[in-house]
């Protein structure tokens, strides 16, 4: 049997470009439905440049229990796609590829999907499309484990599920896996270190690791595809990110 790299992320709407180098390096990514929601998490917001500062944008959620899981929240009925749209819009309009990032962005938008598992899961599916990433994306409550269990233990539950040889995570993670834990499962631990990339933000100084629709409004798409394929390295035991 050859390698098999399984990553395994919360959904959030319209990521940063780690979370498409960590897409592209996996054989499959399994999306957390079934995780606790968190408010101070990314699930549902990211950050947008507005005149040279990076500013946060949000899909509003309807009011819900705090124990509720992912799957289980919606999006607020009061949501104006329309102001949201405009927003962008008014900060994105001079970009060199304004028409294409934006038509992207307002598919995901106006998608009427009320739940918000299934709205953000439309993203990135629309977004890997795009981006031409293959990597099938499977939710977590499809994959057959003891879904009580908790962290690493779960991780390593679905790991074993699906047969993976290398579990793949985000940089930030690092000090959530403990190494030896997972050789005694017979699996590999990699973390992605993305490249750091600059790239021209009007005449404002750059502002990194903003959503990939600030990617894509300033770059064209063959140039962030090459970046989402070669844009990283993979890493057994990075230093701590700070």
């Amino acid at each position: 049997m050859g390698e098999k790299r399984i990553a395994i992320m919360q959904p959030y709407f319209f990521p940063y470009i780690g979370y498409f180098h960590l897409l592209h390096a996996a054989d499959a990514l399994v999306l957390y439905d079934n995780l606790q929601y968190t408010k101070k998490g990314w699930i549902n917001r990211n950050r947008m440049l507005v005149n040279g500062s990076d500013v946060l944008f949000s899909i509003p959620l309807r009011k819900a229990s705090d124990y509720s899981t992912i799957e289980q929240r919606e999006v607020s009925e009061a949501f104006d796609r329309r102001k949201l749209l405009n927003r962008v819009r008014a900060a994105y309009q001079k970009a060199p590829h304004f028409a294409e990032a934006m038509g992207l962005f307002a598919t995901a938008i106006e998608y009427s999907e009320p739940n918000l598992f299934r709205f953000i899961k439309h993203s990135l599916v629309l977004l890997c499309e795009h981006l031409q990433i293959r990597t099938p994306i499977i939710d977590s409550s499809s994959v057959r484990i003891d879904h009580s269990a908790r962290g690493q233990d779960k991780v390593l539950a679905i790991c074993r599920v699906l047969d993976a040889t290398t579990y793949v995570n985000a940089i930030g993670g690092v000090e959530l896996y403990d190494q030896a834990e997972f050789g005694a499962a017979g699996l590999d631990l990699r973390f992605i270190q993305s490249e750091n990339w600059s790239y021209q933000q009007f005449d404002h100084p750059f502002v990194a690791w903003l959503s990939i629709l600030d990617v894509l409004m300033f770059n064209p798409t063959e140039r962030v595809r090459q970046w989402v394929e070669n844009g990283y390295t993979l890493v057994a035991n990075p230093a701590p990110v700070s």
